[in-house]
């Protein structure tokens, strides 16, 4: 409970335009937030921008937090935003050849079936094998230790539905691990 009564006292100093108070809230979940941009996003340069953004509104919108989430719940919703609308907007504008060149080849050469021994790397490439909506489901999930309730709270969506996705996305992710060569005794 102290935590949740100083995140909502810094949410306060930084809507009254308190300078320590926009850094102390960029220390505290910057880099959550640039790794859960990322994961969505896949480009680097894009989700550092992206969370930059996140901040900058976040700073502006802060007399608007009503403090019935977390603030990093508050905050990774922003970021999903975002992200979907960074994504629809690339779509929208199709692909560019850097872009294309950025895109893994499928196949396996020697090369990467030796980089691929490496068990990380599976587990890395088969989560980005998801898809956009289990991608992030797992990342929340796993990565960030949010609980089904926050999830729900960031993707807009109900409980349930999260449950769904997540059962979803452990088949899938299984399936994947599988096909790769990792059986389930896997630590």
């Amino acid at each position: 409970m102290v935590q949740v009564a100083d995140e909502a006292s810094l949410i306060e100093r930084v809507a009254a335009g308190e300078v320590a108070a926009v850094r102390v809230l960029l220390a505290r979940y910057q880099v959550r937030v640039f790794r859960f941009v990322l994961r969505l996003i896949g480009i680097p340069a894009v989700a550092e921008e992206i969370t930059n953004e996140v901040f900058l509104e976040a700073w502006k919108n802060a007399g608007n937090y009503k403090g019935s989430g977390s603030v990093a719940t508050w905050l990774l919703a922003i970021a999903r935003h975002r992200a979907v609308s960074s994504l629809r907007k690339t779509r929208e504008e199709g692909w560019n050849d850097e872009q294309a060149a950025a895109l893994a080849d499928p196949s396996d050469d020697p090369e990467v079936g030796a980089q691929k021994a490496d068990k990380k790397t599976i587990l890395r490439r088969c989560i980005d094998a998801l898809s956009p909506e289990h991608r992030g489901i797992i990342d929340l999930v796993y990565y960030h230790e949010m609980s089904i309730s926050e999830v729900g709270e960031i993707l807009g969506i109900p409980e349930g539905t999260v449950k769904t996705r997540m059962f979803h996305a452990r088949k899938r992710l299984s399936e994947l691990l599988r096909e790769a060569g990792v059986d389930r005794g896997w630590p």
